[in-house]
């Protein structure tokens, strides 16, 4: 029981010593008040909550790279965390003390030197380095030691509510079995092809009857109606000056892209030394081995060997004999930097040349496209001023070459046109009616700004409008009812043992050894889910996404229980599950004996800890 320092001691201890070593020291909130509150007969220490929480805003800091302020921390209950966490070990404490649990000086002792952080040079305890620390720590020894006893005492504590809380062997192989057990079945598709007769069109009746019976199918939903402002890179091209002289310096600037010196692809296979190295090259000339496998025999992979495609000037001492092979090769042993090697050359690549007239068009597009989004975002600074003093939108389009001004009726879920942009969809959804317009930036280098004219609300869309969606989705489901009864029909057939699905023109198909977290494509969604249902020899109809199936299922196969590899699963799984459950109880129980006790705090002392975070 006492084997082991608690995760929470451990917590303790390092984080004193790390704040310690920054200067911590020990602080006074104001008065005489040392305590937070109360749980039961046991004060909640004001340092030990300014510690706490003093190391989460650390913890925080160094997460996410950014400071944390009180106000923040309290917005997102960073401080009630670090307090309850603080509420349950005091209460812990006060149990401990009403059981009357405590630790001897000889097992403190034991607990004290097997620390680490107080071990010297020899990696034994260090009175030095232990009042070092504790000094830095802003604590006396007096301090430390009735912490670390009351620690060790709430560790027996909670050892004794966890003692024994093991997963019950039956719970964890029905688990296992039922995440590995495996199905085999046969299914069939049924389409509109095994109909007797085709499903008509609908009457007008029908129609009616199906859209007053699904209103919210054909309701158009809250809409947003937005006038906006839009400036596209390609919107302003016709504006961009272009000089030979400029698209020359392009070209220059890129010369590595149009003028390609001739390369050849090459592998390397370096050595120890030179007569292993001309060893190999004397049995790969002899005709007793070859390239790949003296790769191989020394443990390597082609990969490892590939250099890719290589210039002369590249390849070093190797270009010269390299380049005077006019066909794939091998040569050396030659000399390079990581030792003696032998390269095999595998392909000749040609130098190429792209001359600036054949160049000038590609140039131009690029020139023209980068200077364009440079120009929309100049004028886009400009833009958002003359919005500011007053200007509206169609007042700049007027004013502006290149400004569009548009209306969309928006809503959610639509991406058509300038809705395709998620910074338009983001901007669309939040402004307001009272919001002036502002220019934003879209992904492709484009602006916009946009006004709220006025929201809509949701409205069911005429029946004359919708006809065609109507007829279709009525289509739709009344196919799909036709087809499952033409299945059903099937599966009575196919029980009287005179007929397969192969027999009445429907193409089977075998899947063997699927698990319920496969996936068949083709076929309904819920599928595995709805065999792992089924009894064997079972037939059933399963339909969904407009397919229509009828599978049955052919066997179950039971995972083995016993195999290793289900053996270190199991106990894994089991060894983490006790751990949860064992936490479970822990916190439980703390909050049983808070109940029980009561608990009473002094805001106005945690406002003074508060106080001391920025």
């Amino acid at each position: 029981m006492f084997s082991n320092i608690s995760r929470f001691f451990v917590w303790i201890i390092m984080g004193l010593v790390l704040v310690g070593l920054v200067g911590f020291g020990s602080f006074n909130f104001g008065g005489s008040a040392n305590s937070i509150g109360r749980v039961g007969d046991t004060d909640i220490d004001a340092s030990a909550y300014f510690r706490e929480l003093n190391a989460e805003f650390r913890a925080w800091e160094a997460q996410t790279g950014q400071n944390i302020t009180m106000a923040q921390a309290q917005t997102i209950g960073l401080d009630q965390q670090v307090l309850s966490r603080v509420i349950t070990t005091t209460a812990l404490e006060n149990e401990t003390a009403r059981v009357g649990i405590s630790v001897g000086d000889q097992n403190l002792a034991t607990r004290v030197t097997e620390i680490e952080a107080f071990q010297g040079p020899n990696g034994a305890f260090d009175r030095e380095t232990y009042n070092f620390v504790l000094d830095q720590s802003g604590l006396t020894a007096r301090e430390f030691e009735e912490t670390m006893r009351a620690e060790v005492a709430r560790t027996i504590l909670a050892g004794a509510v966890t003692q024994g809380v093991t997963m019950p062997e039956v719970y964890t192989n029905t688990l296992y079995a039922y995440a590995r057990e495996t199905r085999d079945f046969t299914w069939a598709e049924v389409t509109a092809t095994a109909l007797e007769t085709p499903v008509p069109a609908p009457s007008d009746e029908e129609v009616q009857a199906w859209y007053d019976a699904n209103p919210e199918a054909y309701t158009q939903p809250e809409t947003r109606q937005i006038t906006y402002a839009w400036m596209r890179p390609e919107d302003v091209v016709a504006q961009i000056p272009v000089s030979d002289e400029d698209l020359r310096q392009q070209y220059e600037a890129r010369l590595e892209e149009f003028v390609i010196p001739e390369r050849r692809l090459v592998e390397r296979l370096v050595f120890a030394d030179e007569g292993a190295a001309q060893s190999a090259a004397d049995r790969i000339a002899a005709g007793e081995t070859n390239f790949d496998d003296e790769v191989e025999a020394r443990g390597l992979s082609l990969g490892d060997a590939d250099l890719g495609d290589v210039t002369r000037g590249a390849l070093g001492a190797a270009g010269e004999p390299i380049f005077a092979l006019e066909e794939p090769g091998v040569v050396g042993p030659i000399d390079t930097d990581l030792g003696p090697a032998l390269f095999r050359m595998n392909a000749i690549l040609a130098a190429s040349e792209t001359t600036f007239e054949e160049a000038r068009e590609g140039l131009l597009t690029d020139y023209t496209a980068d200077a364009a989004r440079r120009l929309v975002q100049a004028k886009a600074r400009e833009l958002d001023e003359q919005l500011a003093s007053g200007a509206t939108l169609e007042e700049l389009a007027e004013a502006e070459e290149g400004l569009t001004v548009g209306k969309i009726a928006w809503y959610e879920g639509m991406e058509d046109g300038i809705a395709a942009y998620d910074g338009f969809r983001s901007a669309a959804a939040d402004v307001t009616q009272t919001d002036f317009p502002e220019v934003f930036e879209l992904s492709d280098g484009s602006v916009a700004a946009i006004r709220l004219d006025e929201i809509r609300a949701p409205e069911l869309r005429p029946l004359d409008d919708v006809r065609d969606e109507v007829v279709a989705d009525w289509r739709a489901d009344a196919t799909a009812s036709a087809l499952t009864a033409r299945a059903q029909e099937l599966i009575a057939l196919f029980a009287e043992g005179n007929e397969t699905p192969a027999t009445q023109g429907l193409a089977e198909v075998v899947e063997e050894d699927m698990a319920r977290t496969a996936f068949v494509a083709g076929t309904p969604p819920s599928l595995l889910e709805e065999i792992f249902a089924m009894e064997v020899g079972e037939w059933r109809v399963i339909s969904g996404d407009g397919i229509t199936v009828m599978a049955r299922l052919d066997a179950i196969a039971e995972p083995d229980q016993s195999s290793e590899e289900a053996r270190q699963i199991k106990s894994t799984f089991s060894a983490r599950m006790g751990q949860t459950l064992a936490l479970d109880l822990q916190d439980a129980f703390a909050t049983a004996i808070e109940e029980q006790t009561g608990v009473t705090l002094d805001q106005a002392v945690i406002n003074a800890v508060h106080a001391n975070f920025p």
